[in-house]
């Protein structure tokens, strides 16, 4: 019987020298965005908007999202350790739920609050709203700008970008609908603009909550079929079988994959066992939409088969 693991859990010196310049990056657009939260707070206790307190803690989740970007950058350049052979990247996924949860609340709580308002719609102090509004749009589109020329150099950096492009989308709401409210007298717009935006949060809401349960239930990562994976392994020169074979992503961009594979007892003898191993790393990370490089593999004769069968019942 053997063992064959394969990838190192250590950054890839890629990853390590595009840290500093990602982090600054990320540093950079969290202060801005924390600024809008700032902003958001003193204007929604000013302007008594809806939209402007919605638009509030969504640039709250998005600051958070950002400070979890940052740490994320931080320890992709720290080895794993034996106690935390993985580091602390499961963190970003219980942050998404935690974030998900947030999102889908604050906007369930629009929707109710918005068809009260609708009723009977309270006075909105537009003056303050639409200089809040103007001043958030303003650190939204720097806070853009100090990560556009970064988001192809991650997935992370990538994400980071299109969560500030969504809250200033709707803080571009809140700023319509102060000046609806300055021109026309039409306090309902707020209202309109709380609904807008609780409709912009609520599918992010939703892939946030989806993509953190799929990893943290060590669900088989998407767009990864086990059973083709199955037949694949089974297509390799003397694989025999294929059982327990798992599929888990541990964060987002670390799918793996687990293992037994039997194999012909003659393989153990004539040294054909390395060159099988290479011939599965290879199936798995070159032919499936989903490139797993973190692999392990623990190779089996079949009468060790036979005796796990009688013990376990095997997926």
């Amino acid at each position: 019987m053997g063992t064959h693991h394969n990838h190192s859990h250590a950054p890839s010196a890629a990853e390590a020298s595009h840290a500093p310049g990602m982090r600054r990056r990320l540093l950079i657009a969290f202060g801005l965005v924390a600024s809008i939260v700032v902003v958001q707070l003193i204007g929604a206790w000013l302007s008594g908007s809806l939209a402007l307190l919605v638009d509030l803690v969504h640039s709250f989740v998005d600051s958070s999202g950002l400070l979890i970007a940052v740490v994320a950058v931080t320890l992709i350049a720290r080895p794993p350790s034996n106690e935390r052979t993985w580091g602390y990247r499961r963190l970003e996924s219980l942050a998404a739920l935690a974030q998900g949860l947030l999102l889908l609340g604050v906007s369930i709580y629009a929707i109710i609050d918005g068809i009260r308002r609708w009723a009977a719609p309270p006075e909105v102090a537009a003056g303050p709203l639409l200089v809040v509004a103007a001043l958030s749009l303003v650190l939204n589109v720097a806070a853009m700008l100090a990560l556009a020329a970064g988001r192809k150099a991650s997935l992370n950096m990538r994400a980071a970008f299109l969560e500030v492009l969504v809250d200033a989308l709707g803080t571009l709401a809140v700023m319509v609908s102060a000046i609806l409210i300055l021109t026309t007298g039409y306090t309902r717009a707020d209202t309109l603009a709380a609904f807008l935006i609780a409709a912009l949060i609520i599918p992010r809401a939703v892939i946030l909550l989806r993509d953190a349960v799929r990893i943290l239930m060590d669900f088989t990562p998407a767009g990864l079929d086990l059973d083709e994976v199955r037949r694949h392994m089974l297509a390799v020169d003397h694989v025999i079988d294929v059982h327990d074979l798992h599929a888990s992503t541990v964060a987002s961009g670390l799918p793996t994959l687990s293992a037994h594979v039997v194999l012909d007892d003659s393989c153990f003898s004539d040294g054909h066992a390395i060159e099988i191993l290479d011939g599965l790393r290879r199936c798995i990370a070159e032919d499936f939409e989903v490139s797993i490089e973190h692999t392990t593999f623990q190779l089996e004769t079949e009468d060790i088969r036979r005796r796990e069968s009688r013990d376990t019942v095997h997926p």
